[in-house]
């Protein structure tokens, strides 16, 4: 009997905290699944925003006039415009017009010099290259290389749109 009166059964007197254990055992596991989707979800985020990005440039492209490929602006016109897009997603580090690159396309899709009239592009495709993102700041204990690191450095992000070009 314990101090209420309440008859325990012997194994009643046994189980006590046993919840508190399991708790503290399970929780260390729901925090690591935890921390894996919110750092993999921000990988998502920022691949589904450079692609976005891409694809703003290269609309940009397919629909503007065969004057502006004689012009040397259209390109570095797209690429401020697919920079610009990505960093308002708030990527960290910031998109650079070093990691883009804009190419004009023949209708095999071989890639030509850019120009009006006769060399007018079928096609046009822009490319983020180079860019990437450190995965697992919020996963301690668990290393890729066993070592020192807690975290995947250096993934590549590489998203690429082409269009077809409209004029």
């Amino acid at each position: 009997m314990n101090e209420s009166g309440i008859h325990l059964l012997p194994s009643a007197k046994n189980q006590r905290g046993v919840a508190a254990v399991e708790l503290a055992l399970v929780i260390i596991f729901l925090l690591l699944l935890t921390a894996g989707i919110v750092e993999f979800g921000r990988a998502f985020w920022y691949y589904d925003a450079l692609t976005k990005a891409t694809r703003d440039g290269a609309r940009m492209l397919s629909v503007a006039d065969r004057d502006t490929f004689d012009s040397g602006s259209f390109k570095s016109d797209a690429m401020n415009r697919v920079v610009q897009a990505a960093n308002a997603a708030n990527l960290k580090p910031p998109l650079s017009t070093s990691n883009v690159s804009v190419t004009c396309l023949d209708d095999s899709f071989s890639a030509i010099g850019c120009g009006s009239g006769v060399n007018a592009p079928a096609n046009v495709r822009v490319a983020i290259s180079g860019y990437t993102i450190d995965i697992g700041g919020m996963i301690p204990f668990l290393s890729p290389t066993g070592g020192a690191s807690k975290k995947y450095s250096g993934v590549a992000l590489a998203p690429q749109t082409t269009m077809r070009y409209m004029n």
